[in-house]
C-alpha cells in the first residue's frame, strides 16, 4: 500500500517492475481505479517501471469536496511524478486520464516523453451533459447512472458476464464527490488548442463500440499532433484494456518498441 503525501492531498499508487526500468505511468478513467490496468500490466515487456495511481476522488486516494478543476488533476499527476523522481515517462491515459495526460504533456515537457491517448479526446461531451450527470450523482449517487455508464463502457456480450458485475461494483463504490468532481473537470475542459501544440510521439487507441468517446472523436484529437498513430480495436467498448486486454497490450507493446522506450 503506497501513498504519496502531496501536502493537501494523498494519492494511492502502485509500482511494478524494476526500480531503474523505463517509466510508464497509467492514468485511470472516471469511475475506475488503478485496477483498470490489471489485465494489461502482465502482458507488457519486462524491464519497464510501471506506475499506476488512483486519481483524486477514486480508489484509495483522497476524495476532496467537488468540484475539481482539470488543472488540479494535472497538478496531482505532476506532483506524483516529481515525488517519484521520474522523467521522460511514457504516459498512458484513458478517458479523463487521457485529458490529464494531454494537460501534463503541455505543461511539463521534461516529464513526458511520449503519449498514449486511449478512448479520450481534447473535449468530451458538453457542459450541459455533464451537469445532468452531476445532478444525478448528487441525488441518487453513482448507482443512479451506473446502468447507462456500463452500456457505454462495454459491448453487449461482456455486459452479460460475471466480471462485468465486479466492474459495476467498482463504479458504484466511487465516492460521489470524486465522480462529480471529476465530471466537473471534464465539463470545463477544451484542450483543442494546447494539444495542437504538442510535438512528441503519440498513439491513439479507440474501441469501435465505445459509447463515450467514439473512434472518430479519438482520431480527431490525435490528428492535432503531427506524426501521431491511431489504432482501432474492433468490437471493444470504452475500456478495451478490460474487454480486450491482449489486443490492447499488443498495440502498446508495438508502440513501446517503435519509440525504443525500453532503451530510453
Amino acid at each position: 500500500m503506497m501513498m504519496a503525501d502531496l501536502g493537501d492531498l494523498r494519492l494511492h499508487y502502485r509500482i511494478d517492475g524494476p526500480e531503474d526500468g523505463a517509466p510508464v505511468v497509467f492514468a485511470n478513467s472516471l469511475g475506475t481505479d488503478l485496477r483498470l490496468w490489471d489485465k494489461v500490466v502482465p502482458l507488457l515487456p519486462a524491464g519497464l517501471k510501471i506506475v499506476r495511481y488512483d486519481m483524486r476522488g477514486h480508489g484509495l486516494s483522497d476524495a476532496p469536496e467537488a468540484p475539481y478543476a482539470m488543472g488540479a488533476l494535472v497538478r496531482d499527476l505532476e506532483r506524483l511524478i516529481d515525488h517519484l523522481r521520474l522523467r521522460e515517462v511514457l504516459l498512458v491515459g484513458l478517458s479523463i486520464g487521457g485529458m490529464v495526460a494531454q494537460g501534463l504533456a503541455v505543461k511539463r515537457m521534461d516529464q513526458v516523453r511520449a503519449l498514449v491517448l486511449s478512448n479520450t479526446a481534447a473535449k468530451i461531451g458538453t457542459p450541459e451533459m455533464w451537469r445532468d450527470r452531476i445532478a444525478t450523482v448528487e441525488t441518487a449517487g453513482v448507482a443512479g447512472l451506473s446502468g447507462a455508464v456500463l452500456e457505454r463502457w462495454f459491448p453487449p456480450a461482456f455486459r452479460d458476464s460475471d466480471e462485468c458485475h465486479a466492474w459495476r461494483h467498482m463504479l458504484e463504490r466511487t465516492p460521489a464527490a470524486g465522480y462529480a468532481g471529476c465530471a466537473a473537470a471534464i465539463a470545463g475542459t477544451d484542450f483543442y488548442t494546447p494539444t495542437s501544440g504538442l510535438r512528441l510521439p503519440a498513439l491513439g487507441i479507440a474501441g469501435s463500440e465505445d459509447g463515450s468517446t467514439p473512434p472518430d472523436l479519438v482520431r480527431e484529437t490525435l490528428e492535432l499532433i503531427p506524426g501521431s498513430r491511431f489504432s482501432l480495436i474492433r468490437g471493444s467498448g470504452h475500456l478495451p484494456c478490460i474487454d480486450q486486454p491482449e489486443a490492447y497490450a499488443a498495440i502498446l507493446n508495438a508502440f513501446i518498441a517503435e519509440i525504443a522506450h525500453l532503451q530510453g
